[in-house]
């Protein structure tokens, strides 16, 4: 087991406590990049759940020195509580005059969860210098937070919430038993922590089934000319739409991403599915340099979906503030599209469903960049939020649709 990510240690904030009468002090670590808590006592099994969500509701972080399987315990009766407060009717003190819009509903949902976020985040765990627990019938994850962390080249030990560090370890269970892709034959794709997992299959199916362009399959129908037969994949992350790619029969393939993690995992994945031949993974924003790689026959982007501000590194996966990933990549494909080719933008319509971009805007952003609409695909949304009538934001999500816009050079 490798990582070609050692945390920088010098860079971290340090949380204090008191302790046996004495000052103590650690690393503080979080992934999302919160500050540490102001405030922390010790806890253990003797506290509990009421007065604990009373004190992480006011910003007291609690560093336990229980049972580790209470301390989980805890965690679950402490995310009861955030969701019993959410889920509880409002006082009407006078019958509301407008209805709430679909943009209002998705900034209270956003607010819930970053308030639930925020007092579960309360709950902290002590890991030492090999990233081991020294707390009773706690179980050994030094692997999973290898994986996550990188080699701990201080050798010190540090803090972390036990919400991030069971998040670790779920992602740990995705990297090593991989996600079924039937698109890929039904091979496995092996994401890790911090990069978004594949499991909206549709946006695949559209991939593997979308006509390929006709400028891409006449250079490689003729051998002299198939090295210039070029697809790029934009913000590759895990690899799969490369590798979807390649399982087709595009046999000069260039993945770019701008995440060291998802670089790793992209490189594995395709290595692992037999595709590295076909496949060279890049460290771009966005485009690889034209003067090294020249234009491309098809270059397919899958950017976030939802023009909101991310509240952590896993989230930039789903939410683009401002659609910076889709504006840049509209403004910089005409530049790089061979002639005749395409540029396959993969985007959900959820956003136009909550209120967030309209349809308009994104017309007169390709229009914007010297492009036009040669076609689009549709698929509806086939995950379980789709189905699920109590989800918050059902009344779009159940509308929802994966589109494969064709977009040529205007």
């Amino acid at each position: 087991m490798t990582s070609t990510h050692p945390m920088n240690e010098q860079a971290k904030p340090r949380i204090e406590w008191l302790e046996n009468g004495a000052d103590c002090s650690a690393i503080w670590h979080s992934e999302s990049g919160a500050n540490p808590p102001k405030r922390v006592q010790l806890a253990d099994d003797t506290l509990n759940a009421d007065t604990a969500y009373r004190l992480a509701c006011e910003g007291t972080g609690l560093l336990w020195r229980g049972d580790f399987q209470n301390a989980r315990l805890l965690l679950q009766a402490l995310a009861r509580r955030v969701d019993n407060t959410h889920s509880k009717p409002k006082a009407r003190h006078k019958k509301p005059t407008t209805q709430p819009t679909p943009k209002d509903a998705f900034n209270l949902h956003r607010q819930a969860q970053s308030q639930r976020a925020r007092v579960l985040a309360m709950l902290l765990v002590e890991l030492d210098a090999n990233y081991a627990i020294a707390l009773r019938r706690a179980p050994d994850w030094g692997g999973a937070c290898f994986e996550a962390y990188g080699e701990n080249a201080s050798g010190q030990g540090r803090v972390v919430t036990l919400r991030e560090l069971l998040g670790i370890v779920g992602a740990h269970e995705w990297r090593k038993n991989g996600v079924e892709i039937p698109e890929l034959g039904h091979a496995t794709i092996h994401p890790y922590y911090g990069v978004f997992s594949p499991v909206r299959g549709e946006y695949l199916n559209l991939i593997a089934n979308a006509p390929l362009p006709k400028a891409l399959l006449q250079l490689g129908l003729n051998p002299a000319d198939k090295a210039k037969a070029r697809v790029f994949d934009i913000g590759t992350g895990t690899g799969v739409i490369a590798a979807v790619l390649a399982r087709r029969g595009v046999v000069n393939i260039v993945a770019t991403d701008i995440d060291a993690k998802a670089l790793d995992c992209a490189q594995v994945n395709i290595a692992n599915l037999g595709c590295a031949a076909h496949v060279t993974v890049l460290a771009a924003d966005l485009f690889p340099p034209l003067a090294h790689h020249g234009q491309a026959q098809l270059i397919v982007c899958n950017p976030p979906w939802l023009p909101a501000r991310p509240n952590s590194p896993i989230e930039r996966a789903v939410y683009d503030e401002g659609s910076a990933m889709l504006r840049g990549f509209l403004q910089g494909l005409a530049a790089h599209l061979a002639p005749g080719g395409e540029g396959w933008l993969i985007l959900s319509d959820l956003a136009e469903h909550l209120g967030l971009r309209s349809r308009e805007e994104l017309h007169g952003w390709i229009a914007a960049a010297g492009l036009k609409v040669l076609g689009k695909r549709d698929i509806q949304a086939t995950h379980a939020k789709a189905h699920d009538s109590s989800d918050a934001l059902h009344f779009a999500r159940s509308k929802e649709l994966t589109s494969l816009w064709r977009l040529g050079a205007a």
